[in-house]
Formats: structure tokens, sequence, C-alpha cells
């Protein structure tokens, strides 16, 4: 007898990413949980085969396996391709074991995942943008234990800000004041004007002294940060404006 055919079989994986807890519990609730799931993927695997799908999203300190069995699949269109995934819900080891652990995702479980603050930081100057990400990211390791992580999107003018805010939420506004396109200081005064987005924390940051700050605040900056800026007060003003403990 071939002793390949008593080992263990590997499953085939595929990561299922989704973009934050609140998809991932939706999903779960409303899908996984009953039955089944669809995954999008460019394999097209054959209908029968076993699989194991790695749930995850950014901020979960683990990634949570559940196995299942692919039931059918969809070739077209290309860009919704993908496979139907059954699950048992009898099998103690699997998405049956699942549902406390999601029911303490959906509660924000410090156990299981971390905080997640987005920042949208708008800035001509590279450099500067860099700055403001790489700072907020090792501050939040070495200060907050890696309790809190920030997730840092860039745009270099105002416009593509104000597009970028006004389609995809986030939790901190960083504007330079001087910005091309549309100026910083018409970029938070917009903001501050749309009642989706008027109690956005907003940090204005500039060299331009004093006629900055005040044009800034007047537009509706929550603080005004000098350039150059010093990582210990970036990292202090998002924890006053995000209240991180």
């Amino acid at each position: 007898m071939d002793d390949r055919r008593r080992e263990p079989r590997e499953l085939l994986t595929l990561t299922v990413a989704y973009a934050d807890a609140s998809e991932l519990v939706s999903d779960y609730t409303d899908n996984i949980s009953t039955g089944g799931t669809f995954v999008l993927t460019e394999r097209l695997l054959p209908e029968g085969a076993e699989i194991r799908l790695v749930l995850s999203f950014p901020g979960l300190l683990k990634a949570l396996p559940v196995n299942g069995r692919v039931k059918w699949t969809r070739a077209e269109p290309p860009e919704m391709r993908g496979v139907g995934v059954a699950f048992d819900r009898s099998d103690a080891g699997g998405v049956a074991r699942l549902d406390e652990v999601v029911a303490r995702i959906a509660a924000g479980d410090p156990a299981l995942i971390v905080r997640t603050l987005r920042v949208l930081v708008v800035e001509d100057n590279p450099h500067v943008a860099n700055l403001i990400r790489d700072g907020l990211r090792g501050s939040s390791r070495r200060e907050l234990g890696g309790r809190v992580t920030f997730e840092c999107q860039t745009v270099d003018n105002g416009r593509d800000g104000l597009a970028l805010v006004r389609s995809e939420p986030f939790d901190v506004l960083i504007v330079d004041v001087y910005l091309p396109v549309l100026g910083g200081a018409q970029l938070i005064a917009l903001v501050r004007a749309d009642e989706a987005l008027r109690h956005l924390p907003i940090v204005a940051v500039s060299g331009g002294g004093s006629p900055a700050r005040e044009t800034a605040l007047a537009a509706g900056a929550d603080f005004f940060l000098d350039k150059p800026m010093r990582l210990a007060d970036i990292f202090a003003t998002m924890r006053r404006l995000t209240r991180i403990e």
C-alpha cells in the first residue's frame, strides 16, 4: 500500500480578505453561518473539491480558517469569476466553532482585533507624506504596543483629497494648507460644509507660520501643526483627536 495515501491530504487554501470587521461579520451572518458563500478567485476549482478559506481583515490578530467544499463555479464575466463554497454546520472543527469567535469580533474584543484608524494625508511633498505615514505606524507600535494601528492613504492635491474623503470613510484628515489644484483651506471648508463630514477631525499642517495657521483654523481645522513637524507632536495630536488611551 502506498504510504502517501495514509497521509492527510493538504487542502487548497483561499484567502478571503475583508475590508474591515463589519464586512466579515456581515458575510458570516448572512452567508457562511447559514451554509455557504461566494468567493472571487481566478482559480476555477472543480465541483466537489475540498478547500480551506482563511478569513481576515486589517486589524485581525489571527486569521480564521474554515473548511468547505466547492458546490458550483462561475467563469463569466471575468471580473466576477469565482466559486460557490458550501459548509457543514455539523462540523465541530469548522464553521460551527466560529460562531463564538465572530461574535467576539463583532463586539470588538481587543484580544482578537486591534483598533484600526484610517487617516487620509493630503500633502504634495512625498517626503512629508511618508514621514507622517511611517511615523504614525512606528509610534503606534512603540507607544501603544500594537493595540492601535494606523492605515494611511495619501494624495498630493486638494481635488483628489476631496473626492476620496467623500467616497471612503476616514477617522482623521491631515491637510497641507498650501496644495495644488484645490488649496488646503478650501478643502477644509468644503469638508466642513458637507453634513456627512462636518465632524471629521482635521489636522492642518504648513510651514507658512501664523497666516497659514489662522487661515486653516478659520476654515474649520481642529488643530494646526507647524512644519517641520515632530513625530511626537503628530502622534500626540492623533491621540487627542481619536481619544486613544
